[in-house]
């Protein structure tokens, strides 16, 4: 049965820092296979995973919208005499990056001003579909929620919700919060996560966090250890196991896991 981890939090909480520490953990520790996917389009996660992407889902969706307006694509053909769910499907396929035990799917770009409600629902579908053939999916979502129904799953076993140690942070995490609800997916379980602490968190803050009704599954320290591979560009998933980070993030993922 596979689970799925989706990450969000405003922009610069470190949530892909999270999610590469993540993804480590679950190929070192609890075996299985891992897909990756990256829904914000700065696209960080291929980096911290050290993982090239040449083709974007959202470039799949807009390829087909400009097939669509040609005169095959409206006689009801797309190339190769496919439909248009069998020619996504397709094309996902080939966008996927694979690794070893742990694959990356890039959602890229954001819609433009075109009409998308068919196109995401086929994606979604393929995506749902894609999903089960691993044990694991971790989600790294950009800043806001809504894309998490429209653009990648109906379903997500546990939502980490990242934030820094400010205020806005834990407010902007609060709302996120609030917004599941309304959100055409299934959520099981939503934790907050506070990174980049400096020797634990100040009263302000702590109280802040307990007012947003949300359980505080732990927090990850800031790390000097990081600064080398955020200025050298190497993979943060190769960060070194007694690194504080990482093993802040194990120590998360064990409690959310079991």
């Amino acid at each position: 049965m596979t689970v799925t981890i989706a990450l969000a939090g405003k922009g610069g909480t470190g949530k892909t820092t999270v999610a590469a520490c993540l993804i480590r953990y679950l190929l070192e520790e609890r075996g299985g296979a891992v897909l990756a996917i990256d829904a914000d389009p700065a696209m960080n996660l291929p980096l911290v995973l050290g993982m090239e992407v040449e083709t974007t889902v959202g470039d799949i969706r807009e390829d087909m919208l400009d097939l669509v307006q040609s005169s095959g694509a409206l006689a009801g053909s797309m190339p190769g005499g496919m439909s248009k769910q069998e020619y996504l499907d397709w094309q996902v396929k080939m966008a996927l990056v694979e690794g070893d035990r742990v694959d990356l799917l890039a959602m890229g770009r954001p819609e433009g001003p075109g009409c998308y409600c068919a196109a995401n629902q086929m994606l979604r579908v393929i995506v749902d579909r894609l999903s089960v053939n691993y044990d694991y999916v971790v989600i790294d979502n950009e800043a806001g929620m809504e894309h998490l129904s429209r653009r990648t799953t109906r379903d997500v076993d546990v939502l980490l919700l990242v934030t820094d140690p400010t205020q806005r942070g834990v407010v902007a995490a609060r709302e996120m919060a609030r917004m599941v609800p309304g959100l055409d997916i299934r959520v099981g379980r939503t934790y907050l996560v506070v990174n980049r602490v400096r020797d634990g968190l100040p009263p302000p803050l702590a109280d802040a966090v307990a007012r947003t009704g949300l359980e505080l599954i732990g927090t990850v320290p800031e790390d000097p250890a990081m600064a080398e591979f955020e200025i050298s560009g190497r993979p943060l998933i190769q960060l070194p196991t007694e690194t504080a980070v990482y093993q802040a993030v194990r120590d998360i993922a064990r409690r959310v896991l079991g």
